[in-house]
């Protein structure tokens, strides 16, 4: 695990289904930026959720995920989201258990999920979403509109960086 960081933007995906590899191919561009804040650090984790538990666990004041989200909008359309986590409380142990068990069904918000069950959630958490064109099929690289999106994207998280406490997002659910 690592130091604690003010943010922590991760980039999630898979670069095997087409633009459901928007979020890993944002982080690298991010990653290969020179003026980034050094209180942030950009990883990808691409489907593995763990890594992004054992990221959050160092310690983090703010989150902010990179990756494909289908909202319905024209593909290349960004969202600055606020994650809509289930209430597991009124789940009885068992069926929390196994809500969490296979760690293999890692997602995003499996992830953000057990972190706030621990009580670890960051206290600021989005989600910089990208509608895609095709991501269900094996396909490598992003669409067109994907990838023209990608310059914007890196705009609003330099902003999101920047802006601590007066970036407003929209509920996902």
């Amino acid at each position: 695990m690592s130091e604690p960081v003010d943010a922590l933007v991760v980039g999630v995906g898979n670069v095997l289904h087409g633009d459901d590899g928007f979020g890993i191919a944002l982080a690298h561009r991010l990653q290969g930026r020179e003026n980034l804040p050094t209180s942030c650090k950009v990883i990808e984790t691409g489907i593995g959720g763990m890594s992004l538990i054992q990221e959050v666990m160092a310690g983090c004041e703010r989150l902010l995920i990179l990756d494909a989200y289908r909202k319905g909008g024209a593909p290349g359309t960004l969202y600055l989201l606020e994650p809509q986590l289930p209430d597991l409380g009124s789940l009885d142990p068992h069926a929390r258990r196994a809500y969490f068990a296979d760690t293999h069904y890692a997602t995003p918000a499996r992830a953000l999920s057990l972190l706030q069950h621990l009580q670890r959630l960051p206290a600021i958490v989005h989600v910089l979403g990208c509608e895609p064109e095709a991501l269900d099929d094996l396909h490598w690289g992003l669409s067109p509109a994907v990838h023209s999106a990608l310059d914007r994207a890196e705009i609003m998280v330099c902003n999101w960086l920047a802006h601590r406490d007066d970036v407003h997002a929209t509920p996902s659910g």
